[in-house]
């Protein structure tokens, strides 16, 4: 997640897109949609899966991606940059905290795939 001053704009990881697949349908959370941390609050469905999307953080969305809903392949070939999926404005920006970092994210991944492997 990216944000600049009170907006956050949400995507999913270069990781995740690709263990999804191609992506065929992107439900987005509707603007002025308050969400809590953790609310599922749209889907994503691929060619091998259906997976639910979580918000990363408590606030209001203010926009979703229309590109991405009308063309769902943009999250595989731009995940960072035409694939984002929503913006949402923060009403708890200390929940910031809790989330990982790019660093941290990868070496989760890192440790969360030796565990599959043993």
């Amino acid at each position: 997640m990216v944000v600049e001053k009170d907006i956050g704009t949400v995507g999913i990881s270069n990781y995740a897109q690709e263990s999804l697949g191609d992506i065929v349908f992107a439900q987005l959370p509707d603007c002025g949609t308050e969400i809590i941390a953790g609310d599922e609050c749209g889907a994503l469905e691929s060619v091998k899966a259906a997976s639910e999307i979580y918000s990363p953080v408590s606030g209001t969305v203010t926009e979703k991606n229309s590109d991405v809903e009308n063309k769902p392949s943009l999250i595989n070939t731009s995940c960072f940059d035409k694939g984002w999926l929503f913006k949402i404005k923060l009403s708890k920006p200390q929940e910031l905290d809790e989330l990982m970092n790019g660093d941290e994210y990868e070496k989760f991944l890192k440790t969360d795939v030796e565990k599959d492997h043993k």
